[in-house]
């Protein structure tokens, strides 16, 4: 394999011997006095076996030159890393560090605690245990602070070293030092790392419709859309009106789950087509029957950061008229990568084909464009601490008589014990996009729900 320290000798005098054949071959072979010359295929693989030769000295040179000693896997990694960053950004080499991660990634479990975290002041932050984890038996809470891991102060860690020394083999322990509000010092948890399955569907109602966010495209997407569904159905009843699917900053995933959603919207069709280098690498694939929002409107919500497999969806029901798009144009992410195991040696992510919506258009570079452009903004309220008034005038006219004071604010009724109103809850900003898009399904379902009876 590459990875094998010798390379640099070996390397050299396999390609030297393959670039001496390639220099008969370019000349030609006299046979019975005709000149047989290389084919176009042969000369090309000439050319692969020089640069190879090079590649093999300029390997050797610098293990025998470098100001320092060098590490040969190393120096294999960066040139495959190179190598495949030169063709697109999507393509690269996993490392096996990071192919276990990204195995981890797309099945949607790994061996973990159960805590959603963040970084702040240096030390990592609880935001959230998961139900039914070894955290949440173990008694963390959010706002909880981890100080050290297994011994190991956190401060100075990154977030991604905290989170990857957290993870670790089902069973395995690890200590964790917690500091808790209101209690007075830091004291020990030990945890028993289990399975931790990725909640990457996650549901609620927005009065009579079913509000769905996919945060990612994981082996657990399409099973946990389909129980969200049934429960928020089963929770409404005859009350279900339609289905906001909220795509925005879903950086994608497999393909299959993206297939898998999108298909559970549709009841036929083309899905999506994806086109390799060959003509015969072509597949297309297609919607079966079954809607889960039973014909419904439904909306689907996309910005710039919805990638890849979300504009498989996005693109899916938009061609087919059941979905509108509202939002931002997405990322414009319209190629496919292949994950090509290297044994003992991670794996290499490979762009093998662009994707297709139904229509045959490709979004690569282009993004899918909403239906509904809807901005983002932040609806605030108007600052009334201080409005410009004549009194704020240069050389403005002087009041008569008594100055009135500013008067006290009215009483809302929750004035607490020693006269002074209790201080204002801050509002949870308005999700604007959001909002069109359920206003907007609300008029379309009363719209079908009329047409309907008028038609009956």
């Amino acid at each position: 394999m590459m990875t094998q320290p010798n390379l640099g000798h070996t390397g050299r005098r396999i390609g030297g011997f393959l670039a001496a054949l390639g220099m008969v071959g370019a000349v030609g072979i006299v046979a019975g006095g005709l000149a047989i010359l290389p084919s176009p295929s042969q000369a090309a693989e000439n050319d692969i076996y020089r640069q190879l030769n090079l590649f093999g000295d300029v390997l050797e040179r610098i293990r025998a030159d470098y100001v320092e000693e060098v590490d040969d896997p190393e120096l294999i990694e960066a040139a495959i890393t190179g190598m495949l960053r030169s063709l697109d950004p999507h393509s690269s080499y996993m490392p096996p560090s990071a192919f276990k991660d990204m195995r981890e990634q797309i099945k949607g479990e790994f061996g973990g605690l159960g805590i959603e975290v963040t970084m702040e002041n240096g030390l990592v932050k609880v935001v959230s245990p998961i139900d039914d984890t070894p955290a949440t038996r173990a008694g963390m809470k959010a706002g909880d602070y981890i100080t050290h891991l297994d011994g190991t102060p956190v401060m100075g860690m990154t977030l991604a070293d905290a989170v990857k020394k957290m993870r670790g083999p089902i069973k395995s322990e690890i200590r964790l030092m917690v500091a808790r509000k209101g209690v007075e010092k830091p004291f020990e948890v030990i945890i028993i790392r289990d399975v931790i399955k990725v909640q990457s569907v996650r549901s609620r109602l927005e009065g009579d419709m079913v509000y769905l966010r996919i945060t990612s495209f994981t082996e657990q997407t399409n099973s946990g859309l389909e129980k969200a569904m049934a429960k928020r159905k089963a929770e409404l009843g005859n009350r279900f009106k339609g289905v906001i699917l909220d795509l925005r900053n879903n950086p994608g995933g497999a393909l299959d789950q993206a297939i898998a959603v999108s298909d559970a919207f549709l009841d036929k069709g083309e899905i999506v087509s994806t086109r390799g280098r060959r003509p015969e690498e072509t597949r297309r694939y297609n919607a079966k029957m079954g809607d889960l929002a039973q014909g419904l409107p439904v909306a689907v919500l996309i910005n710039g950061g919805s990638a890849s497999a979300s504009e498989i969806v996005a693109g899916a029901l938009q061609d087919h008229q059941r979905a509108l798009i509202i939002g931002t144009k997405s990322f414009g992410k319209g190629s496919v990568q292949s994950i090509i195991p290297l044994q003992g040696h991670g794996a290499i992510r490979l762009t093998t084909a662009r994707y297709y919506t139904p229509s045959g258009t490709s979004i690569q570079a282009k993004g899918i464009e909403p239906d509904i452009l809807v901005e983002q903004v932040r609806v605030e309220k108007p600052n009334n601490n201080h409005r410009r008034s004549e009194a704020d005038l240069p050389k403005h006219l002087k009041a008569e008589g008594k100055k009135s004071g500013p008067k006290k604010p009215a009483s809302n009724g929750n004035a607490n014990s020693n006269g002074s109103n209790d201080e204002a809850k801050p509002e949870k900003p308005r999700d604007f996009q959001l909002g069109y898009a359920l206003d907007l399904l609300r008029g379309m379902a009363m719209l079908q729900r009329r047409t309907g009876e008028s038609g009956g």
